[in-house]
């Protein structure tokens, strides 16, 4: 049974797992980021955001970086001092190599497979692409740990002065966490 391990020499935040490149897999890559990040206290902004990257990675690496045969990597390395999360999935086709899109693009330009790395531009940093020998390669993003608010900056109150957020409303054409 395989089980979520730090790599020998990674920092202590570091956790990597191999799934099953499959759906399931997929999902179980995000779940375990979610479960990961809240166990290590993580802000919920943060799990929010690392669980849609995670989510569209991890099924690109099924969609588009399966062998059969092979298993994809997820790693979340959490640095609370640095402020950030890094994650990286890593699957075994090295010759497809994702590509961005500018964000004015519009969305019926974009080729079928492009809008989800959209998506993770959004949402991280900024991400890129490396090599994962021997034939594999790597998609890491980085996402920043939001600053905390000064206790004496007020915060204005919420539509209608409720202290409870109102949640948004699903954007149309982006897949529901159900269909993940």
């Amino acid at each position: 049974m395989n089980h979520a391990t730090s790599p020998v020499g990674a920092p202590a935040g570091t956790l990597t797992q191999l799934l099953s490149s499959t759906r399931r897999g997929a999902r179980l890559a995000r779940l375990l980021a979610v479960t990961e990040l809240r166990s290590r206290g993580a802000s919920q902004d943060l799990t929010e955001r690392a669980e849609l990257v995670v989510a569209e990675l991890a099924a690109n690496a099924v969609l588009h970086g399966r062998v059969p045969g092979r298993c994809f990597r997820l790693t979340l390395a959490l640095d609370p001092t640095a402020g950030r999360l890094c994650v990286e999935v890593s699957d075994a086709r090295g010759d497809l190599i994702p590509r961005s899109f500018p964000a004015d693009t519009e969305p019926d330009a974009l080729p079928t497979g492009g809008r989800g790395l959209t998506l993770v531009t959004a949402l991280a940093d900024h991400w890129d692409c490396i090599p994962y020998p021997p034939s594999g390669k790597t998609v890491r993003a980085v996402l920043s740990c939001p600053r905390a608010k000064s206790p004496r900056t007020p915060r204005p109150p919420l539509r209608g002065g409720s202290e409870v957020p109102l949640r948004a409303p699903a954007t149309p054409g982006l897949p529901s966490r159900r269909d993940l």
